[in-house]
């Protein structure tokens, strides 16, 4: 990890915040999904950091950061990610969001649509209700919330492979991914899961009107590329890529790639 990116926290919306922050140059905040924490950003912020003021967080729940409270929903999640950016004095910031960080950066859009300077959206959903029949919303939501009360082993098996990589990821990655997902707070996942099942943004999607970069895995199962293509025709202007050999950990099973892709984007959007 460089030099800087040493763990911090701060208090933002009434709850303790952890966080990440190295690299200077223009602001970049990275926003991660389930079974996850600012270690999944590891190839990012040592890539990144030579061009950006990256900053990667622990959502409410996750990793180092507090437990919000049951009822938190993706608004709310959403005014405390705004708390957190003031208290950094982060000046309109790249906003990078993966999976259910995609849908917290739509509704911190929704919210604030001066703040962001651009958009970038991987393995992104318009919240799961924004993307996906009501019926396998129904059925996400409540496999997931009972699985969450299973030993962390067994989540880890449900959901690691095949689920957030694909089955030709190497055994270190799949090893790495497993040891972040084996301290997730169950508390913490399930108002993350009803937040994001719960999440309908696709009344904001025409609105948009910063740049935006959607990035899909080609072999993603949690967020197939139907749900990307629906959204590239529903923001105006935005570019879509997609990543071939990656699933929904793009990020992690082809950081190169991704990594370049985000660079160029914003090299030339912001």
């Amino acid at each position: 990890m460089p030099a800087g990116s040493a763990g911090h926290t701060l208090q933002a919306g009434g709850l303790r915040i952890a966080y990440k922050r190295v690299g200077e140059g223009s602001p970049l905040i990275l926003l991660h999904g389930f079974f996850g924490d600012s270690r999944v950003w590891s190839r990012q912020l040592e890539d990144l950091s030579d061009q950006f003021d990256v900053v990667a967080w622990d959502t409410p729940g996750c990793g180092r950061s507090s437990d919000p409270p049951d009822t938190f929903r993706m608004p709310d999640y959403a005014r405390c990610l705004s708390a957190f950016i003031q208290a950094l004095q982060l000046e309109r910031p790249h906003v990078l969001g993966l999976s259910f960080g995609s849908t917290l950066a739509l509704e911190l859009y929704r919210q604030q649509p001066r703040l962001c300077r651009t958009l970038v959206l991987a393995s992104a959903y318009a919240g799961w209700s924004g993307s996906l029949r009501a019926d396998v919303v129904e059925q996400r939501l409540r496999k997931t919330i009972s699985d969450l009360d299973l030993p962390p082993a067994e989540v880890v098996n449900i959901y690691n492979v095949p689920g957030l990589l694909t089955e030709s990821a190497g055994q270190t990655l799949v090893d790495e991914n497993a040891a972040i997902m084996s301290s997730f707070h169950p508390t913490g996942m399930k108002a993350m899961t009803h937040a994001l099942a719960e999440a309908n943004l696709r009344d904001v999607l025409p609105s948009v009107d910063v740049p935006t970069l959607l990035l899909y895995g080609d072999r993603d199962v949690r967020s197939p590329l139907s749900v990307g293509q629906d959204l590239h025709s529903q923001i105006p202007g935005s570019r879509l890529v997609v990543i071939p050999g990656a699933g929904h950990l793009s990020n992690v099973e082809a950081p190169d790639r991704f990594n370049d892709e985000v660079r160029g984007f914003l090299r030339t959007a912001g």
